[in-house]
């Protein structure tokens, strides 16, 4: 273990950032207060390594707010390791993601005594009730799905019975939505926060957990609702038809948490807009390239687009407008960018933290699991 200094030190850092803007303004209350209270929300990410600003404004400042402001719900955040063996890399590449993830989230201001964090595979309930599941759950359901997909590289309107879509496509990739379904009903979730591109698989998570319960003549899983956060949908700055990605081929259109200024200010002089002149205005389908960065001021300011809108008269060309969102990504960064850099010298207080939260975690999905296994006849 580091000298218990450093993980004081850490610790102190983390709650720092996680209470620095808890907060919600007035925008945000009308959205959080809908959360009853005793709710069980869950939510997870993926390990591709560090979050962008996509990353931060669509989930994990919304995480950080729902955690910090509703002291009567718990919170299960996870890094979805399980679901990234979906696409092979290499054990180290994993093993490095998995801890940038996790520094991410920390160093984004999520507090581990807020929520729970942890890393999907160390609570083996996951797998055990996702062959439970599987098994209910028909390959019609399955096939319906759109994201395996999109990331098997398959036309929407391709179909798992073509001989050369199943060829190409592995299992795992087409069953991890059961997964997904698994991840949420196994700590019985109450509330979880999705984009849209999630949205289906929030559904097969209610059809199935409606299915079991009706199934098995109990009343067992609660039929998760989707909460509605002021998540914002950040888009490429050299392509804002696309959302902003780690894959993308031109990184210049991502930026990081741990981007420095100089990095920050860079990409964002460069970032696509038009030719427009005058008036400032929103409109994503004429004017995508501006309309994404003023998304992205809303999203740091918590502040409604027209407000933005109006705030930006005083800009004067494209230039400025740039410079404001550099300024501002900056701002909300620096402490973060150096936190992150800090945590990941010091895995060990990592470790401690996701082991802390893999024990909370676990200990709600086994005595979960154990009741699944006496109502489907396994005890």
């Amino acid at each position: 273990m580091p000298p218990r200094s450093a993980c004081s030190r850490l610790g102190a850092a983390v709650r720092y950032l996680s209470g620095k803007r808890s907060s919600p303004t007035v925008k945000e209350i009308g959205i959080y207060e809908t959360l009853p209270s005793n709710s069980r929300v869950f939510s997870m990410i993926q390990p591709t390594g560090r979050i962008h600003l996509g990353n931060y404004l669509g989930a994990v400042k919304s995480w950080r707010t729902l955690s910090s402001t509703n002291p009567e719900s718990e919170f299960i955040f996870g890094i979805a390791d399980l679901h990234a063996l979906t696409v092979q890399r290499p054990a180290q590449q994993l093993r490095d993601f998995r801890y940038q993830a996790i520094a991410s989230l920390l160093s984004s201001g999520l507090d581990a005594d807020k929520c729970i964090l942890y890393f999907q595979s160390a609570v083996p309930e996951h797998s055990e009730l996702n062959w439970y599941l599987t098994c209910i759950t028909s390959m019609g359901q399955l096939n319906r799905m759109a994201q395996w997909k999109s990331k098997a590289q398959q036309a929407q309107n391709s179909t798992i019975l073509d001989d050369a879509v199943v060829e190409a496509t592995k299992a795992g990739l087409f069953c991890y939505p059961a997964l997904q379904v698994a991840d949420i009903l196994i700590y019985k979730s109450t509330h979880v926060p999705v984009g849209d591109d999630q949205a289906q698989h929030l559904e097969l998570c209610r059809t199935i957990a409606r299915l079991f319960n009706s199934t098995y003549a109990v009343d067992f899983f609660p039929i998760p609702e989707t909460l509605l956060t002021p998540a914002k949908k950040i888009l490429s700055l050299k392509n804002p038809e696309k959302k902003m990605s780690k894959s993308d081929p031109v990184q210049a259109g991502c930026v990081y948490v741990t981007d420095t200024p100089d990095e920050i200010r860079r990409k964002i002089r460069k970032a696509t807009t038009d030719s427009v002149q005058g008036q400032w205005k929103f409109d994503p389908v004429q004017r995508p390239g501006v309309s994404n960065l003023i998304n992205i001021i809303s999203g740091l300011t918590d502040r409604a687009i027209g407000d933005v809108v109006a705030d930006l008269d005083g800009l004067k060309d494209h230039k400025a407008l740039k410079d404001h969102v550099a300024e501002l990504i900056i701002d909300e960064f620096d402490e973060k960018r150096q936190l992150y850099d800090d945590l990941l010298q010091n895995k060990d207080y990592l470790d401690s933290v996701c082991r802390k939260g893999s024990d909370h975690a676990r200990e709600i999905a086994s005595a979960n699991i154990q009741q699944v296994k006496h109502i489907i006849g396994l005890d």
